[in-house]
């Protein structure tokens, strides 16, 4: 592609695996629904196949046979092992606490990993990700906004999702045509903004995008109950408008600011620590913002039942089911004539942890922009 096309394809490549991302919750609803969930999980061995056969057929293959061929294998099992023991040792908080061995124990060890990974890669001489990389303070700065937003972005999406279905009334298919808003968003926008991104630089759009994304989960954080899908036209549509602008505006120049900020020697290395990121902030948002949902559930419904008279040993009971957020039920043991005051607890409970991790993950889409504001330069990118 001239150079004159290369904002464009950035912006399509880009609109187009978000689009992919975010529409998989349509196909897995209708799935869901009709009773077929376990197909989910075979999604992707259709499209993983035309995408071969796509890259066989047009794609030509190019290698540079004076490149060095050594793997950093000892760098490769210590980062997945580390992240495997943090994200296990996050998403065990909610069912065991704070105080297991299951957390005390995998979380110092990931944390050790992790440094120990850094250290491996400062000292090896074929490094799978080069530290150097990171004195350059545009993609120090770019890397900073992509696990910041991507941790909103995944964190505000799974719980929205959750709200819609176990609190609002959507069916799962109805949750997952709730974000078609957004991808007509990203396909119609995403490919121009690459187009402004090349000619005037990203920093601009990597402020105001993310920082406009933020506010669409805001906005999302301040819907409370409501009459179900009869009602998302006012209630959730705006946010998911505002936050799907905002991600428009994102995705093409993040691309274009990661690839451009390092020589075209590292760019494709650039590329692969960019996208490590967003994979790994996903992870990591849901594991640890599962778990503050759980303490801000549990913290909303211990005032909620207050006023229920309950023995302490049924109280306890009530709370242990915190856990299961918006799917926590009314425990056997209860009383007919309390279950209508629990239920309703539950539903308060969870809509007031809803609305917390929105705010959090809304906050991480401000910062995102922070990370623009203070670290990006537009005549550090260099333009193709």
């Amino acid at each position: 592609i001239n150079e004159n096309e290369r904002g464009k394809a950035i912006g399509t490549w880009s609109a187009i695996t978000t689009v992919v991302t975010m529409g998989g919750p349509v196909l897995g609803g209708a799935l869901a629904d009709a009773g077929l969930w376990r197909y989910i999980f075979f999604i992707n061995v259709p499209i993983g196949l035309v995408a071969l056969f796509i890259l066989w057929l047009k794609v030509k293959e190019s290698r540079n046979d004076q490149a060095d061929k050594a793997v950093d294998i000892s760098g490769a099992i210590t980062i997945a092992l580390s992240l495997a023991l943090l994200t296990f040792g996050f998403l065990r908080i909610p069912a065991v606490g704070f105080h297991s061995p299951q957390v005390y124990v995998t979380l110092p060890a990931g944390l050790l990993l992790l440094f120990l990974f850094l250290y491996i890669e400062k000292s090896s001489k074929h490094p799978m990700m080069p530290l150097q990389l990171f004195s350059n303070m545009t993609f120090t700065g770019v890397n900073l906004l992509t696990f910041f937003l991507y941790a909103g972005l995944g964190a505000g999406m799974l719980f929205l999702s959750l709200n819609l279905v176990q609190a609002q009334g959507y069916s799962q298919l109805q949750s997952g045509l709730t974000f078609l808003p957004f991808t007509v968003l990203m396909i119609t926008i995403a490919r121009y903004a690459g187009s402004i991104a090349d000619k005037h630089g990203p920093r601009l759009l990597l402020i105001v995008g993310p920082a406009t994304a933020g506010l669409g989960l805001l906005i999302l954080s301040f819907v409370k109950q409501t009459n179900g899908p009869s009602d998302y036209w006012s209630t959730f549509f705006p946010g998911i408008l505002v936050f799907g602008l905002g991600m428009s505006f994102t995705v093409a120049p993040l691309t274009t600011a990661v690839m451009g900020s390092v020589s075209d020697h590292f760019s494709g290395t650039a590329s692969g620590v960019n996208n490590a990121l967003t994979r790994i902030s996903n992870v990591f948002a849901n594991a640890i913002f599962g778990a503050l949902a759980v303490l801000f559930f549990a913290g909303a419904l211990q005032d909620h039942i207050k006023t229920i008279p309950l023995d302490a040993k049924a109280k306890q009971t009530v709370i242990a089911e915190a856990a299961n957020l918006g799917n926590a039920k009314v425990p056997l043991n209860i009383d007919l004539k309390d279950k209508n005051a629990i239920n309703e607890a539950y539903h308060e409970s969870f809509i007031h942890a809803y609305a917390n991790i929105m705010r959090i993950s809304a906050g991480l889409g401000f910062l995102g922009a922070l990370m623009s504001f203070m670290f990006l330069r537009n005549n550090a990118v260099r333009k193709k």
